[in-house]
């Protein structure tokens, strides 16, 4: 009997606002198309999820996972050492963005086989092909292989053009489990690839460089109001780095959405300077197409630390303008915040308190997520590693650590990492959250945070953490009526929102 079947396994992250892995329904395509057998199994909504997928692979060719950096590391190490010990003959597979960027380091752990570096729409057909066929991984461009004891690397794979990509196996996702999990039926959407810019924190130019390309206006509208409806979905994410980057397109994208009648909400990602572009009535157009909210990289109060950054396309004004515009045209401000940056000071980190505080109540609605600068692999940054005494992790298992919500660095440890920590959270409590999912806060929870919100604010006006009264009644409501927690634990693990 012909073994046609691959198992994909998607590690869990940190979040209860969880839906289905775009990476793999993206690679699975071709797979369908080819006639191969695909199961996916997702641990956030798989229970004795290692179970099933070791029952899995028993007819199985191979383990296909997909990842990026940080907490899912460990349940893939985990599911890797587990099926190479049961099935030591079928090969895993790794691909996503931490094995695009640290190929060689990944293949060189003693359970996984094959690397799949950039797109692997293609690749990873070829690969699987060669598994059935038992025949070498020799020649298949952008990936990476075992072969006698030694790491081979074939030539990189060209990157296409998301317009010569097929579309994406929604098919195969469980949105009734994801439900249950988020409360909100979701999915995720990219239109387009890439970003422009070259921010130093940032991996995009480590896997799709800096071109930006694009589907067309009319075949986004199609897709995306063909895809809330078949699943009856009420929220698509679209996870383009830069959505905004073609202005005409998002206008007329827009427009097709209101011609379809279109009743879903979404969301984007965007830069301020992007943003700023658009005219309130452009705005207004967009709002009445469905969306919701605009997540932008405010990432510094500080101009010093904005050059720092590579972010000299960002003045503070764009951010006040941003939330200007995006406010009165009825659209949600979404920043994000990153505190620890090398060369940020006590002075540049109350510069971004100042911004916060005064968007925040200029302007009710908007909101800002907060991280410690976290140093990613394959980032501009990183090429400034040894100099910044950062400790680069030699191993796969290493970059579990690498989670941006309690981030330690050579200049944020001690005594400063416990204070910005402390002040991130009476961020948290300062304001109300919007999160993606269904709040499941108990009703006691939510009139603490609401009268601790008050005093939290004043403190954050006047640079003054010690004591934290305010904390210790919010964890003791929090032990008395816990919050559900997500499949990895979040308050160690995720970025956190403030909001108006």
């Amino acid at each position: 009997m012909r073994h046609n079947k691959i198992v994909f396994f998607f590690p869990a992250f940190s979040s209860q606002e969880a839906t289905a892995p775009l990476g793999i329904l993206a690679v699975a395509t071709p797979l369908l198309r080819a006639g191969f057998r695909v199961c996916l199994i997702d641990s956030t909504i798989t229970p004795d999820f290692q179970k099933r997928v070791m029952a899995e692979m028993e007819d199985a060719l191979c383990l296909a996972i997909s990842l990026v950096t940080g907490p899912m590391i460990k349940e893939t190490v985990e599911i890797a050492r587990a099926a190479k010990e049961l099935y030591p003959e079928k090969p895993v597979v790794l691909g996503g963005w931490h094995p695009s960027l640290l190929p060689h380091q990944t293949l060189a752990s003693p359970y996984i086989d094959i690397v799949v570096k950039g797109q692997g729409e293609e690749a990873l057909l070829e690969v699987v092909r060669r598994i059935e066929a038992r025949e070498s991984m020799k020649g298949v461009e952008g990936v990476g292989y075992k072969e006698d004891g030694r790491i081979v690397f074939n030539k990189p794979r060209a990157l296409k053009p998301i317009s010569e990509m097929p579309p994406k196996a929604y098919q195969l996702a469980d949105f009734d489990a994801y439900e249950r999990v988020c409360g909100r039926r979701w999915a995720m959407y990219t239109s387009s690839l890439a970003c422009p810019y070259n921010c130093a924190y940032c991996t995009n130019d480590g896997v799709y460089g800096r071109k930006w390309n694009a589907l067309e206006p009319e075949q986004v509208a199609e897709e995306t109001s063909d895809l809330a409806t078949r699943y009856n979905l009420q929220l698509l994410w679209v996870v383009d780095d830069n959505f905004l980057v073609d202005r005409d397109r998002a206008v007329r994208i827009a427009e097709g959405l209101v011609r379809r009648n279109s009743k879903f909400e979404w969301s984007i990602q965007a830069s301020t300077n992007l943003v700023n572009r658009l005219t309130v009535d452009e705005l207004k157009l967009l709002r009445r197409a469905g969306l919701t909210q605009v997540a932008q990289g405010a990432d510094s109060g500080s101009p010093k630390v904005m050059r720092l950054m590579n972010k000299d396309f960002q003045k503070l004004d764009t951010i006040y303008a941003a939330a200007d515009k995006l406010t009165k045209a009825g659209i949600r401000p979404s920043f994000n915040m990153i505190f620890g940056f090398p060369g940020e000071g006590e002075p540049e980190r109350r510069e971004s308190i100042r911004l916060i505080m005064d968007i925040c109540r200029k302007y009710p609605g908007a909101e800002f997520w907060t991280n410690i600068f976290t140093p990613y692999p394959g980032a501009p940054i990183m090429e400034r590693a040894f100099e910044l005494g950062i400790d680069v992790p030699t191993t796969l298992e290493g970059w579990v650590d690498f989670f941006p919500r309690y981030t330690v660095l050579p200049w944020l440890k001690g005594k400063r990492h416990r204070e910005v920590q402390t002040m991130r959270e009476y961020l948290r409590i300062a304001f109300n959250r919007k999160p993606i999912g269904v709040s499941k806060k108990h009703p006691v929870n939510r009139l603490v945070h609401d009268l601790i919100s008050y005093p939290a604010r004043a403190r954050l006006d006047h640079n003054f953490y010690s004591f934290p009264v305010e904390l210790w009644l919010k964890n003791a409501a929090n032990r008395i009526l816990p919050p559900p927690k997500s499949k990895v634990d979040a308050s160690q693990l995720e970025a956190e929102v403030v909001s108006c």
